[in-house]
């Protein structure tokens, strides 16, 4: 009879413990998404800023369905967030900063690459707070800008600039404006719409449908203003939100206060009203 040794048992214990691996369909994405951001780095050294900015939108691309797709497999894993992280740092931090210096910023000088560093810590301070947040935040909203809607807004305008026929120069401080907004943004706390409440599973009307076709079609009558403006529109929009949910809270704390002070009226109803005097020798 075979007795059983430590060594028989730890070896059963290795083998029935599952390999940890690498999934090869979502990586594959992600590395993709960061070979997009780094053609754009070296585009925009290149001078071929057209180039650069079409990257940067097709990293955006790829960096949105790299997620899902794995989702869709259950091929989830630590190293695969980790390593799309670091893949959206390149693409959408660095990228975009490089792009927008070496198109317009260098020639405001110290303004230039501290506008241009503003963007990249912003994303780099984005993307460790959403790693840090992601299980207590709202799904439904991002807070801050995310970072491939800000490095689409950059590299959109220059994209729309050089459509148009602007030099950088031109546009210089256009570009550390919008570079400054995009960064400062990435790490405020407003709200931003995530899009992950809709359900792609669900049935939908015919109109909904419709409307993603003419989207489509109007998206490639021109591509770098429509895309541009439609990034712009979702960034400010988080702002025109907060505005207005501020003014909700202030109308109601207002209302409340005034609530209260009827309230006390009513349960004092011996208290003098307004111009007149308890004293009856008085005048009103």
């Amino acid at each position: 009879m075979h007795k059983v040794t430590y060594n028989d048992q730890a070896s059963q214990s290795a083998a029935d413990k599952p390999r940890r691996g690498i999934y090869i369909l979502p990586n594959l994405f992600t590395t993709a998404a960061l070979f997009a951001g780094f053609y754009a780095i070296v585009q925009a050294m290149n001078d071929r800023f057209e180039y650069a900015a079409v990257a940067i939108f097709v990293a955006m691309v790829l960096d949105g369905l790299d997620g899902r797709i794995a989702r869709l497999t259950n091929t989830q894993s630590d190293f695969g967030a980790e390593y799309d992280s670091l893949s959206d740092m390149v693409s959408f931090g660095a990228a975009p900063a490089l792009v927008m210096y070496e198109w317009a910023l260098q020639d405001l000088g110290k303004l230039g690459w501290v506008a241009a560093f503003i963007y990249c810590a912003g994303a780099a301070l984005r993307l460790a707070r959403f790693n840090t947040n992601i299980e207590v935040v709202d799904k439904r909203y991002f807070q801050g800008l995310p970072s491939p809607a800000a490095a689409a807004l950059v590299a959109g305008m220059v994209w729309v600039g050089l459509d148009n026929g602007f030099e950088g120069n031109e546009l210089r401080w256009y570009g550390a404006v919008l570079t400054i907004f995009a960064g400062l943004s990435m790490v405020s706390n407003v709200l931003f719409w995530s899009g992950k409440s809709i359900n792609l599973r669900k049935s939908v009307p015919f109109i909904v449908l419709l409307a993603l076709v003419l989207a489509f079609a109007l998206i490639s009558s021109y591509p770098p203003g429509i895309l541009f403006g439609l990034f712009l529109a979702y960034a400010i929009s988080g702002y025109v939100v907060a505005v207005s949910r501020w003014r909700k809270r202030r109308l109601h704390r207002q209302g409340a206060s005034a609530t209260d002070d009827d309230q006390a009226d009513d349960d004092n109803p011996d208290a003098p009203l307004e111009g007149t005097s308890s004293d009856p020798g008085s005048k009103p």
